[in-house]
């Protein structure tokens, strides 16, 4: 279990907001972005820094995934933020504590923290 201010696995949220990613992300914090959408949604837009991790091939990147959560939280999104909640869902039953999905996904990081990251449906 990690100590100081960091909140243990059995209470970190599943889903974090995108204010608090940005906050997050201005205050230093070390997060790996992991984008579970499919190419063709990665290529109309994405995030600074995201790694594309399509989530049907999130089960073969386990330990890879496993391995950048003891780096820094994994932040988990997708288009709204239904595929990235079952994402974590699924990474917690494996024990990846220190994941959590971006409640609204890329579409409300569009509209309340980057409006120039495009929307599309």
């Amino acid at each position: 279990m990690r100590t100081g201010t960091e909140l243990s696995n059995e209470t970190l949220p599943l889903e974090i907001t995108p204010q608090e990613v940005k906050q997050r992300l201005d205050a230093g914090e070390k997060l790996a972005l992991i984008d579970v959408r499919e190419p063709s949604e990665f290529q109309q837009t994405r995030i600074a820094g995201a790694e594309l991790i399509p989530m049907r091939s999130v089960p073969a990147e386990l330990s890879r995934l496993e391995a950048r959560s003891d780096e820094g939280a994994l932040i988990v999104f997708c288009h709204h933020g239904v595929r990235s909640l079952n994402v974590v869902h699924w990474l917690r039953e494996q024990g990846v504590g220190e994941c959590q999905s971006m409640a609204g996904g890329i579409d409300r990081w569009s509209l309340e923290i980057d409006p120039s990251v495009p929307r599309y449906s």
